[in-house]
């Protein structure tokens, strides 16, 4: 996405845990151009998300473009082998964390609203639930619960003319199956993905990250709500909507 943006001349502040990689990145995305600023964060930390983001607006005048897309996958398997500590993690990282970016954001965004766009990052597995299992529960709880925030954010943020948009792709090749290497201590520490799951597999021949920034760039641009970039799963999205729909024409068999 970052690179996608900034292809259309827009400067860039990166946020990211992992100082190296952030560094990295910094350099390639340096090289279309724009002016590139970084900051290490953890987006659990909301005095630390406030304080980047005060840097961010001091540093560029204006934030126009926000995309909450940090995320970890959780550790993979059966939920009853689940603790608090891992529930808490992927909570606050996946949901807390994007909340506290776009909270932070706002009063920013609504200095220049015709000029201003939220990003959130939830995926298909926030409009569905794979079977069979591929123990994704909290994953799932989290990115439910993003789509339910841009669905209410953009009803309270259309009268002031911010966009919002709440992707949900399916596996983009990136390295969120093996986020648990950087889990902090506070949460359990450091695991290691089993290499052998689907969804870490998969990845590998998942679309090429640049590739859908520049679908979100397109998504952006046309106001988009709901991003779908992989329409592979919509059988599995109509099934659950379609039950739903049944339970309310089923509700007198409850109600009388």
């Amino acid at each position: 996405m970052a690179g996608a943006l900034a292809e259309k001349g827009m400067n860039l502040a990166l946020a990211d845990i992992d100082e190296a990689k952030l560094e990295a990145a910094k350099k390639i995305l340096a090289q279309y151009g724009v002016r590139v600023e970084s900051y290490t964060l953890d987006v659990t930390d909301k005095e630390a998300v406030c304080e980047v983001v005060k840097r961010v607006e001091e540093t560029f005048g204006t934030i126009n473009v926000v995309c909450a897309n940090a995320g970890v996958s959780g550790k993979m398997g059966p939920i009853q082998e689940a603790d608090v500590a891992d529930w808490d993690w992927v909570i606050d990282v996946n949901l807390k964390g994007v909340a506290y970016v776009v909270q932070t954001c706002l009063p920013y965004l609504l200095k220049n609203p015709q000029d201003a766009h939220i990003v959130i990052t939830s995926s298909i597995s926030g409009l569905r639930v794979y079977q069979p299992s591929r123990g994704q529960a909290m994953y799932n709880t989290t990115k439910f619960g993003l789509v339910g925030l841009g669905e209410a954010l953009q009803v309270d943020l259309a009268p002031h003319g911010v966009g919002v948009s709440i992707l949900c792709p399916s596996i983009v090749n990136t390295e969120i199956s093996h986020s648990g290497l950087s889990r902090p201590e506070k949460y359990g520490g450091a695991f290691e993905t089993n290499a052998n799951h689907e969804l870490a597999n998969a990845a590998s021949s998942g679309t090429d990250p640049l590739q859908f920034g520049r679908w979100v760039v397109k998504a952006i641009e046309q106001n988009l709500l709901h991003v779908i970039t992989h329409p592979n799963d919509q059988a599995l999205v109509e099934e659950r909507h379609e039950k739903i729909i049944n339970s309310f024409k089923n509700s007198r068999l409850i109600t009388g």
